[in-house]
């Protein structure tokens, strides 16, 4: 699964740019053009980093970023703040609301993705690893290879991808329409039970015996994915 980054930036040329980039580095991408819209699009889904401009409509990036580290789930997301404002006092003033990193613009594309890499590793280190290994399960991202123990595990594309999404975050309840999202994208239009079927053949695939289930139903909220001891 591709590191989701949030990109959070009013002008249009720099956040085409950025989105670009990060496309081409191998990254999922979404964009948000002012503060209220990114709170938004990072309470739907979870980004694994955001890039956020400081000067923004609507609220600035220093509060959006006081307000991400407020809420539970973006609470440790690397956050990078990108700005023209290149003075100590407000490099220490972004640092101070909770971000990670500040780079001051015009910045170099080689420099932004090594900081993004360093933080990710940090926060996320599976995210960039080729093979992601959870109990007797290994995936093989680069590959698109699945194994449990000794056997080797033959899976669809969608399969696949929910496989890759669920190991990447172990134990966490994802709802149906958060896997839809992660796994189908936020563009696509796909019935909730859809993701019961998918589930289904995933849970079919991984069986194994003596093994137990490694896909724990949630009721009334979802799925989550765990192998005990």
């Amino acid at each position: 699964m591709k590191p989701y980054v949030l990109i959070v930036e009013d002008e249009d040329a720099l956040a085409t740019l950025l989105e670009y980039n990060f496309n081409k580095e191998g990254f999922e991408t979404g964009i948000a053009m002012d503060g209220e819209e990114a709170l938004l699009m990072a309470e739907e889904r979870t980004p694994d980093l955001v890039m956020l401009d400081w000067m923004l409509p609507k609220l600035s990036g220093v509060e959006v970023c006081r307000r991400l580290r407020r809420r539970k789930n973006t609470t440790n997301t690397p956050i990078i703040m990108i700005t023209a404002r290149g003075d100590e006092s407000d490099r220490i003033t972004g640092l101070d609301y909770g971000a990670d990193d500040y780079m001051v613009k015009p910045f170099s594309m080689p420099e932004l993705f090594a900081r993004t890499r360093a933080l990710l590793r940090r926060a996320q280190p599976s995210l960039l690893d080729d093979v992601v290994k959870m109990g007797d399960i290994e995936v093989d991202t680069q590959a698109f290879r699945v194994r449990r123990g000794d056997k080797q595990i033959h899976l669809g594309p969608t399969e696949f991808r929910l496989l890759d999404h669920f190991i990447r975050h172990p134990s966490r309840v994802f709802s149906r329409e958060q896997l839809l999202d992660a796994v189908w994208g936020r563009d696509v239009y796909v019935e909730a039970r859809t993701v019961d079927v998918h589930i289904g053949r995933l849970r079919k695939a991984l069986k194994s015996p003596g093994k137990t289930d490694p896909i724990r139903t949630v009721r009334s909220a979802g799925y989550a994915f765990e192998i005990a001891g």
